[in-house]
């Protein structure tokens, strides 16, 4: 087959958190990126999910745009297993919260940064097919086609690229559905949140003071797209009557199917976000793990692309971001489980209950919902290796700096804590810091002497204060 002419460095199919995401780091990077997107434009209908946790917030405060994110929603302790309410406010991060706001406006805002950022993003078409050499990506679209060097696949749960690239989608089937929706009550609306033997029931209020938003658990097992006959029913055994239901600006069902893709690449195609897993929605870390797949790829797309590193870096996206989904599925698949509601599912729950009051168990659940205990194998070592670098307050050239005011590109960081010169970088950075050395869940940590960040804001290498010998 002969090569393919380029016109970008990389596709990104989906103009989702994931693929938006995706798309800064690459235009921050300086790498030509653009996204085909079926939309026809950035609107999308449906508040759909509800926020995101604290490390999202972290990494988009690494990058300079947090403040937008929190302007426009409420930060609350909302980091939950099942119903229990998981306390973070003693997590040493900035962001010790969750930040409630509803997926549309986070959408909204993700695409107007990638706007000023410059990225084409084509919306109205709708991506086909594709074919692959050695040399590149030809994507097919509805009229025409567009070729890339690498093409990554954020288009949904019912991804196509995954589909057309062969990648089997291994998990378990459906047990549940749930259905959600927007729409104006006769009847006052319900307070809190209602379980029972079908799964969890809550109405919420909307901004505009007329609009109801329901999520509320089926008895039997239904699949497809629903009818306000279907919610009627729904709300009428959940709560014995229907609230007088009408008049729906969205309704839409989801279940508990979980899956998650073999493989996260074939050659030159990629998957992130939920084309590459899908969950139920139990502990609201669907778009945060969207997001940390993107920023984990886009570095290293960044670095093939330009020459820098070998394409060999690409497979470490697969090893990394794998696992780390993988955790987070197994524990979505249990808090589903202890939502429902029965005499010896309430006894699991208030044990788990008990046990989530320790501060050890709390802190475990809290730092993997929260996704700021997440560690990648990079070595044994100090233990800040691997992790996520917190966000310290540095003094360089006798001026304060925020750490995450030097990672606003994705690019290497190499801090030297002692002026010793270990880190044989040129572009290494003298700085001090007076403060305390600790990690979310794993407590205080020893005081390195230089360390090195990747892009992704993941440590890469720390000396520790009582190592004799440079890397």
């Amino acid at each position: 087959m002969p090569g393919i002419n380029q016109d970008h460095a990389v596709v990104i199919a989906g103009g989702g958190p994931a693929g938006l995401m995706l798309a800064a780091e690459l235009a921050l990077a300086d790498v030509d990126v653009a996204i085909i997107e079926r939309r026809p434009g950035p609107e999308l209908v449906g508040s759909r999910a509800g926020g995101f946790h604290s490390r999202t917030l972290e990494i988009l405060d690494m990058r300079g745009v947090a403040d937008r994110f929190l302007a426009a929603g409420d930060t609350v302790q909302v980091a939950m297993f099942a119903s229990t309410l998981l306390d973070m406010s003693d997590f040493p991060t900035r962001h010790p919260y969750s930040l409630g706001l509803f997926q549309n406006r986070i959408q909204m805002i993700l695409a107007e940064w990638v706007e000023e950022l410059g990225v084409p993003v084509r919306y109205g078409q709708e991506v086909t097919g594709f074919r692959q050499d050695d040399s590149g990506v030809e994507v097919q679209l509805a009229g025409g086609r567009i070729n890339a060097q690498y093409l990554v696949g954020c288009d949904g749960g019912r991804s196509l690229i995954r589909k057309q690239a062969g990648i089997e989608f291994p998990g378990w089937e459906a047990t549940r559905s749930t259905l959600i929706a927007e729409v104006e009550l006769t009847e006052e609306n319900a307070k809190g949140v209602k379980h029972d033997d079908a799964g969890a029931h809550g109405q919420h209020l909307m901004d505009d003071g007329k609009t109801v938003r329901i999520v509320t658990s089926e008895k039997e097992l239904h699949q497809g797209e629903p009818t306000l006959d279907d919610l009627r029913a729904a709300l009428t055994r959940a709560y014995g009557k229907d609230f007088g239901v009408h008049n729906p600006t969205w309704l839409s069902r989801f279940t508990d199917t979980t899956r998650q893709a073999a493989q996260y690449r074939n050659n030159r195609v990629f998957l992130a976000g939920d084309s590459a897993h899908i969950h139920y929605p139990a502990g609201g870390q669907g778009i945060g793990l969207g997001v940390q797949d993107a920023v984990n790829l886009g570095w290293k797309l960044a670095e093939v692309v330009k020459g820098t590193s070998p394409e060999s870096l690409l497979d470490s996206y697969q090893s990394e971001r794998h696992p780390v989904t993988a955790r987070v599925l197994k524990h979505t698949m249990a808090q589903a489980v202890v939502q429902r509601s029965d005499d010896r599912i309430d006894a699991l729950r208030d044990t788990v209950g008990e046990l989530l009051a320790l501060d050890g168990p709390r802190k475990h659940i809290a730092g993997l919902i929260s996704g700021l205990d997440v560690r990648y194998d990079l070595g044994d070592g100090h233990p800040l290796v691997g992790r996520r670098m917190p966000d310290l307050d540095l003094t360089i050239d006798d001026r304060p700096v925020r750490l995450f005011e030097l990672l606003r590109q994705p690019h290497w960081l190499a801090i030297d804590f002692a002026g010793s010169g270990e880190l044989d970088r040129a572009d290494v950075i003298n700085a001090s810091y007076d403060g305390d050395w600790e990690l979310p869940v794993i407590g205080p940590v020893p005081a390195p002497r230089a360390i090195l960040i990747r892009p992704d804001g993941h440590v890469a290498e720390a000396l520790a204060q009582e190592d004799s010998n440079a890397s």
